[in-house]
């Protein structure tokens, strides 16, 4: 009996994990929504004036802005997706379009910035007039719209792969921001129109590099890597420490979406241990799981010793 409670013990908390998850999403929903909102303003704005002013610096921005929109908009359509329940075909749910999303960002981040190495180039070689004050405005509001959407997003950045990848975007976009104003200024005091498509690459740059970083974790999580912050041999070490288990093994830790740890493993039992009941066993593991490594989601077999040589015999007529 008492191994049955414990296992429903095990089960609650499970729920009330999924619950926070869920609270969480719903202030990540609103914060994509308000950044969402004002960089779609302003997107339109600083293409409108990187055209007018003919400057590369500011498409750039522009394009960056782009991306953020885009990424923005994925984020909130995976947190929606995430949402709905668990299907018979898809018996995780939906958890996993958040990391697809995040990958989705990183790849488009990576097309854009190659797209302005490109035109930037083109300008080394002919140079063309820049409206220096006009840029200078125009990303001077660029830079006040990407500061707010970081103070709006910064709250749950650490919960999410999918809201991080949001912020970093809009980080990245307030950096060239920052530069295009810079490139403006030398545009407009020094005369140097050089400056304008060295800022473009510098924002590339800057674009290429924050984006490589979440294209290889949103990756890791695909390819059902162990979570950056589990030691796979301390929790080995600490489940063989449990009473009765004698080995383990097929131990696996991998990520379902941001904050969602799964853990599946082999765990070999002595015969006298196995008479104590591998229910208290279980109820070990399962609580030592829960209170030093955080896991929740945890699949364990409980094997016999010398479990691996009963081959299963075939059975006549078959």
């Amino acid at each position: 009996m008492g191994a049955g409670h414990h296992h429903h013990h095990g089960h609650s908390h499970g729920h009330s994990h999924g619950h926070s998850h869920a609270h969480g999403s719903a202030r990540n929903r609103r914060r994509l929504v308000w950044t969402l909102a004002l960089a779609a303003v302003y997107m339109v704005a600083e293409l409108v004036g990187g055209l007018m002013s003919n400057s590369l610096a500011l498409l750039a921005d522009a394009g960056h802005m782009l991306s953020d929109v885009g990424a923005l908009a994925l984020s909130l359509f995976a947190l929606w997706m995430a949402q709905k329940p668990a299907t018979p075909r898809h018996t995780y749910g939906y958890y996993r379009t958040e990391i697809l999303a995040a990958l989705a960002n990183a790849a488009t981040l990576i097309a854009i910035s190659i797209v302005i190495f490109i035109e930037a180039f083109k300008r080394f070689y002919a140079p063309e007039p820049v409206m220096g004050l006009t840029v200078m405005w125009i990303a001077a509001g660029g830079l006040a719209v990407n500061v707010i959407g970081l103070l709006v997003l910064h709250g749950g950045k650490d919960e999410s792969l999918n809201i991080r990848g949001a912020w970093l975007h809009m980080l990245t976009d307030a950096l060239g921001s920052v530069g295009a104003i810079l490139g403006g200024a030398a545009v407009w005091v020094m005369g140097w129109r050089w400056a304008d498509p060295a800022v473009s690459v510098a924002i590339a740059v800057l674009v290429l590099y924050s984006s490589w970083h979440l294209l290889r974790e949103s990756v890791g999580v695909l390819l059902e890597g162990t979570p950056a912050h589990i030691d796979l041999e301390a929790v080995r070490a600490a489940m063989a420490g449990v009473d009765g288990v004698e080995e383990v093994h097929d131990l696996h830790v991998w990520t379902i979406t941001s904050g969602l740890d799964a853990l599946s493993a082999h765990v070999v039992v002595g015969e006298r241990a196995l008479r104590r009941a591998s229910g208290e066993i279980l109820a070990d593991l399962h609580c030592l799981l829960h209170d030093r490594f955080h896991l929740h989601h945890l699949t364990i077999q409980i094997e016999p010793r010398n479990f691996e040589e009963q081959r299963c015999v075939p059975l006549a007529g078959f």
